[in-house]
């Protein structure tokens, strides 16, 4: 079985990856991979806003790195790209991003539910304790709609990344997902398939099978990622992914190029 293409993975660069994007590329052809994309954490209007992203001044060296990767191995497909946070009142600098280099896509994803609390932290797990699970993931679907509805962005990264360590509201999210579905749908942006939740304290894909089916339904495109942030995990559990998507009625996936989508069977 032929693998989709990997649209996210990392580099050095964001501080907490290791291997150089020629590592990943050599991992993608080992796996049979045919295309990939990388996708790292983009820079903020300020380098100090967290410790987990490249510096404004680290650009152009990160598009570099992917034309080496790009050189080196000319048999595998590989799009430069970059995952973007969405945070409401950043839309012109994202705008700016964009026209800084001629990007294949950009994956709008949400970790901040205010400008110093990014929910995926390890480090700032205990500010879950302070607060209701049900008004965290609300805000942060709040803002996914937000970041679907701005058109800024090709596909929307992990889309319950609030269940990372397996934190869950025990009231019905689905009004939620709808909210941010619809939005997905109408703006025509797709949704990854983003295999490192398998990896973390919720030990599930993201997104959840419920999610992925309302995707289905009202006709969001899909994506995959491994979200590497090492050679070794680049494809990981692609096939469980694959199966997640197949079972929920997607046939179909799709890919990019200078920010055009094309689909390919699945």
């Amino acid at each position: 079985m032929s693998l989709p293409a990997d649209l996210h993975m990392h580099t050095p660069l964001c501080r907490h990856a290791t291997g150089e994007p020629v590592d990943y590329a050599r991992r993608a052809v080992e796996l049979g991979l045919t295309e990939i994309g990388f996708s790292d954490h983009s820079p903020m209007p300020r380098d100090d806003f967290d410790n987990w992203r490249m510096f404004d001044r680290q650009l152009d060296e990160y598009v570099a790195k992917v034309r080496l990767a790009q050189k080196e191995f000319p048999q595998l497909t590989i799009r430069l790209a970059l995952e973007v946070d969405y945070l409401p009142g950043h839309e012109g600098w994202i705008r700016s991003l964009a026209a800084r280099a001629p990007w294949d896509y950009f994956i709008g994803s949400v970790h901040y539910v205010s400008d110093s609390w990014d929910i995926d932290n390890p480090a700032k797990l205990s500010e879950w304790k302070k607060r209701d699970a049900f008004e965290v993931w609300k805000i942060y679907f709040d803002r996914l709609a937000q970041a679907a509805e701005s058109g800024l962005f090709e596909i929307i990264g992990h889309a319950d990344l609030p269940k990372k360590f397996g934190i869950r509201p025990t009231q019905d999210c689905t009004p939620l997902y709808e909210n941010f579905l619809n939005a997905a749908a109408k703006s025509g942006c797709a949704i990854e398939l983003n295999t490192a939740g398998l990896r973390k304290d919720c030990r599930e894909i993201y997104p959840s099978r419920e999610l992925l089916q309302l995707a289905f339904q009202k006709g969001v495109p899909i994506t995959f990622g491994s979200d590497a942030h090492a050679p070794e995990e680049v494809g990981m559990n692609f096939n469980e992914a694959i199966a997640l998507a197949r079972s929920t009625g997607y046939t179909e996936t799709c890919r990019f190029r200078q920010r055009q989508r094309e689909s390919v069977w699945l």
